[in-house]
């Protein structure tokens, strides 16, 4: 058996910072439970607007769709996926720290596949997979040579015809020096050969717990105003 290539040293320090932002960044998952009606409401958000781009791209049956998860974390994703229709056999999940993997694992059927690794470093099969998801990843990479060397790599995996289906926060967040936003412009110099299809989605983090605090039917209403819409949900085409 062939030694797995060695990573370089940049990469190697970039992936040992982003372990370090995430375990940082635990101490704020309860803002995240969908116990939280702020959480709760943004997560059916968008889980309509996937299900309209699925839709309008003729994805019908989603049960015949493969789709890997890099940064697949504790696996409320693709946990996600499999209550929308995907099946555990065309479900697979790659993620950076282990104890999360291991949090994913214990919740996932074992009929869906798991990794522990780095995406950008492990060896993902060229053109394997229908859908590449990735939620709030890139938004967490602060080198810019480690979020290229990762969208080359997801890059590789989508099917032609597939494509990669990007959810992720365009603003900086002044409070919070561990992530940044990622804006449509860097998306497109990202994956240059994609069909980029977006919309805005979600809202602003703070507008909506505090409005949910008051009523959960809030969270509509404000929403209705594009401008504090935060996220971008977004399709990246690999042409057929």
């Amino acid at each position: 058996m062939s030694e797995a290539p060695q990573r370089p040293e940049a990469t190697a320090a970039e992936t040992d910072a982003v372990r370090d932002r995430y375990a940082r960044r635990a101490r704020a998952d309860d803002r995240y439970r969908l116990t939280n009606p702020a959480a709760l409401m943004a997560m059916q958000e968008r889980q309509r607007a996937m299900l309209r781009l699925f839709a309008q791209r003729g994805f019908d049956d989603l049960a015949t769709l493969s789709v890997l998860e890099v940064g697949s974390g504790g696996g409320g994703n693709l946990l996600e996926l499999l209550q929308l229709g995907f099946l555990p056999e065309h479900l697979e999940g790659i993620e950076l720290l282990p104890e999360r993997h291991a949090a994913a694992r214990a919740r996932l059927p074992e009929a869906l596949r798991l990794r522990c690794g780095d995406a950008s470093a492990e060896p993902l099969a060229a053109a394997s997979v229908d859908i590449v998801l990735v939620s709030t990843v890139f938004s967490s990479l602060l080198d810019n040579a480690f979020q290229e060397r990762l969208a080359a790599a997801i890059w590789r995996a989508v099917k032609p015809g597939g494509g990669v289906l990007w959810y992720d926060f365009t603003f900086d967040n002044p409070r919070n020096a561990d992530v940044r936003g990622v804006p449509l412009s860097r998306i497109r110099a990202l994956f240059p050969e994609a069909g980029v299809e977006h919309r805005r989605v979600t809202l602003a983090p703070p507008i909506a717990r505090a409005v949910c605090r008051v009523h959960p039917g809030l969270y509509t209403l404000c929403n209705a105003l594009p401008p504090l819409r935060t996220h971008l949900l977004c399709w990246l085409g690999r042409p057929a």
